[in-house]
């Protein structure tokens, strides 16, 4: 019985139609029904999924200068150029990936004359040529048939890497956000605590000048003296440090920035932040699809799933049909003659039989590592919800120590005007204006800081909730090298693509 060649490999062909190896299915994760440190206003609200963490950043952060450095950033940031150009290697690697799917066609020219020796073993008779001319012009073609999938689930595997590198750069995008804005209202509340001090120096200063003049009249003593003088210089060693950690900060948000050390333009003062926390958290479930860090933690799961299918496929045969045509001649002159002509046909299946176990060994190797994708998938997812839940605790909390703080400020603040006030009228000491100014002194700052810690703790929930990396607008070379952007950047959206591409029957086997 005569085997039709072309017959057989255009059944095998469309054969070719399902690949071997499990479909990824999201696994199981405990998702709450709400965030734990929710306060009783903040109620989980409807299907809308209307969230903090759907807000753009720039909707988020009110303050102009703030926004105007988070551009600069994006635009410049050293990690966020990693990150984008490891994106353009996982593209290529796609593209490397898929183009094993094609057959793979070359082309060869090439030219020969050489010269064998009379003296060489066996020899050649004195009638015999010596020389030869020969000119080749030929065609080669390989094509692995997909038969069983393998082709194709690595291809699935090397576009799951990619949208994991996407989420990463998300992930990248995020972060620098968030590092820009907590590191401008650190810097901000250094500001104001430089202010505090100075202004708390010139008060103190006065207070000197008039105990001195106090005891040169004879109302006060020399201990008083030397407890306003102690006041003065607590005040001024503040100073010099409160100005190292503001130049310290300028450098680290220029770093962020791309740029050289230097200053760092000032926008709205510490207490005139506005906060925007107050919008719900939104949905927990909606997290999973929110945070770039569990997006991409899914990815890597899908292509450690897709490699089981690669691993499974090496245990079956591997099918290869080749072509080659082309002229051949020994004159250049007759190269292309019709009897210079030639081609060939041919087909081969590799079966592996015994390999020691590699093939067995990598296939369980394969499986360990879908195994470990899965736990860290959802290890990230509740982390992510630890995540939520911490911030949303740490802003209420922060919160209620700022208001607390306040309070505690205008009374010492009444205190210290009080104290002072009976000092002058020589019914209390002067220690204890100095106790009402120190304490004073102490709880503005720490107010200050209560702010800021405020203020950051917005940040980390808005961080922990997947904000601040939709819809950010690169700069255009960046934008232009990575390309349109595409709806199957989703998960879901993909993963339902590479599930069609595998039922539907495929004539040269390409999803």
């Amino acid at each position: 019985m005569r085997l039709n060649l072309p017959s057989l490999a255009l059944t095998a062909l469309l054969l070719a139609g399902c690949a071997i190896g499990p479909d990824y299915k999201r696994p199981p994760v405990a998702v709450p029904s709400a965030f734990r440190g929710q306060s009783p206003d903040q109620v989980p609200p409807a299907a809308d999924g209307a969230s903090l963490g759907d807000l753009q950043w720039w909707e988020v952060f009110q303050d102009p200068e703030l926004r105007g450095l988070i551009g600069r950033a994006l635009a410049s940031n050293f990690d966020l150029r990693v990150a984008v150009g490891r994106v353009l290697e996982a593209r290529a690697q796609v593209g490397i990936a898929r183009a094993d799917q094609f057959p793979q066609v070359s082309g060869t020219v090439s030219g020969e004359s050489f010269r064998v020796s009379r003296n060489a073993f066996p020899m050649i008779p004195p009638p015999g040529k010596v020389s030869e001319d020969d000119f080749l012009m030929a065609g080669n073609l390989s094509f692995e048939i997909d038969l069983w999938g393998k082709l194709r689930r690595a291809t699935e595997a090397a576009r799951a890497q990619l949208l994991a590198t996407e989420a990463a750069r998300a992930t990248a995008t995020s972060t620098l956000v968030s590092q820009v804005a907590t590191t401008y209202f650190q810097l901000r509340e250094l500001d104001f605590e430089l202010e505090i001090s100075r202004r708390t120096l010139t008060s103190r200063v006065a207070s000197l000048r008039l105990v001195n003049l106090r005891r040169d009249a004879g109302i006060a003593s020399g201990l008083d003296v030397r407890q306003a003088e102690v006041l003065v210089n607590t005040a001024a060693a503040q100073i010099p440090d409160l100005e190292r950690q503001i130049e310290q900060t300028e450098n680290l948000i220029n770093l962020l920035l791309g740029g050289s050390p230097g200053g760092v333009p000032r926008g709205l003062a510490l207490d005139s932040q506005v906060v925007v926390a107050a919008v719900p958290a939104g949905l927990p479930s909606a997290l999973l699809e929110r945070r770039p860090d569990i997006r991409q933690a899914e990815q890597q799961l899908v292509a450690a799933n897709a490699n089981i299918g690669v691993a499974k496929a090496l245990f079956f045969p591997q099918i290869t049909l080749t072509a080659e045509g082309g002229k051949e001649s020994a004159a250049l002159a007759r190269l292309f003659e019709g009897p210079s002509g030639f081609w060939a046909f041919g087909g081969q299946l590799l079966q592996p039989i015994f390999q020691g176990g590699r093939i067995w060994f990598n296939y369980r190797a394969t499986k360990a590592r879908q195994e470990q994708a899965v736990a860290a998938y959802q290890q990230s997812v509740q982390s992510g919800f630890r995540d939520v839940s911490d911030a949303l605790v740490g802003y209420r909390k922060t919160r209620e120590f700022r208001v607390e703080q306040e309070a505690l400020t205008r009374s010492l603040r009444e205190y210290s005007r009080l104290s002072t006030l009976r000092y002058r009228g020589g019914v209390a000491s002067y220690l204890e204006v100095l106790d009402a100014d120190r304490q004073l002194f102490s709880a503005e700052l720490d107010l200050a800081k209560a702010r800021r810690e405020e203020l950051l703790a917005d940040v980390q929930l808005y961080r922990a909730l997947g904000g601040g990396w939709q819809d950010v607008k690169l700069p255009p070379r960046v934008a232009h090298r990575l390309g349109r952007p595409r709806a199957a950047i989703d998960s879901r959206v993909r993963t339902k693509e590479m599930r069609r591409s595998r039922v539907a029957p495929m004539v040269l086997g390409i999803s």
